[in-house]
């Protein structure tokens, strides 16, 4: 069990592969959690009714990330259900299409910096005056792997996910004389979520396998556990003098 200020631990992609495993993590570890969807509910749903079994309390929320006012509402919502917010974990995104740069839309560009970073920063500046006025808070990011190697085809997922990460850089610089903290989870490849639907549809191969596991220090993809754990310390009173900072989980991914 780790220790956590009061309130609680809001995700954003709480239904997602990874999303909702970190939330069950947050739970187990000993704090109350909100679960933000968009269009798959029944994950959340399910999450929450485990850590409501567990003892903890659990609220789900639906918000379009690419609405300010959505994004707005949801934690005002949460605010009202909780007290407080300790936490933003942000691991809202759509599934990442595999294609190299120059085969890139516009509209999925667009697309994928309306959501992984507008998104982000409407919910930061929705944020920061309740975690002033609370004596504190800490933001999560859920960011990638790819920033220190670059993985061809996955530049929908780690271009948007590097300006957020400039950003989390801006939070703890600006915000740290409130006790607001930033830090970033950059994910290697995860045994759930993206991995599962971009196989499936035939985006990832046994060629795309080989070449990454030759990438990897450790011989396996991760798991959506150790996400939460590494999110779950930048949270705690345990990682309480850790900000603007970044850990890869992913295997030793391109060292």
């Amino acid at each position: 069990m780790h220790s956590f200020p009061e309130g609680c631990a809001l995700v954003f992609g709480g239904s997602g592969g990874i999303g909702s495993t970190v939330g069950t993590v947050f739970a187990n570890s000993g704090t109350d959690i909100a679960l933000v969807y968009n269009s798959r509910r029944e994950p959340a749903d399910a999450v929450a009714q485990r850590a409501v079994k567990g003892g903890r309390k659990a609220t789900v929320h639906r918000a379009d990330v690419t609405e300010e006012t959505q994004v707005r509402d949801t934690i005002a919502e949460v605010i009202a259900a909780h007290g407080r917010i300790h936490t933003i974990v942000w691991g809202a995104g759509p599934l990442v299409d595999q294609k190299y740069l120059a085969e890139i839309s516009m509209e999925s560009w667009r697309r994928a910096f309306e959501t992984e970073v507008h998104g982000f920063f409407a919910a930061v500046q929705a944020a920061l005056p309740h975690m002033r006025s609370k004596g504190g808070g800490s933001f999560v990011h859920l960011g990638s792997a790819g920033h220190d190697w670059w993985p061809e085809r996955d530049g929908l997922s780690v271009a948007a996910k590097a300006a957020n990460e400039q950003l989390i850089r801006g939070i703890a610089k600006e915000e740290g004389k409130w006790n607001i903290r930033a830090n970033s989870v950059l994910v290697g490849v995860i045994d759930a979520g993206q991995l599962h639907a971009l196989t499936q549809q035939g985006q990832l191969d046994e060629t795309w396998v080989e070449k990454t596991r030759e990438l990897l220090c450790l011989e396996r993809w991760g798991t959506p556990e150790e996400i939460g754990h590494a999110c779950v310390y930048f949270a705690s009173d345990q990682g309480s003098y850790t900000t603007g900072q970044s850990i890869s989980v992913s295997g030793g991914f391109g060292v």
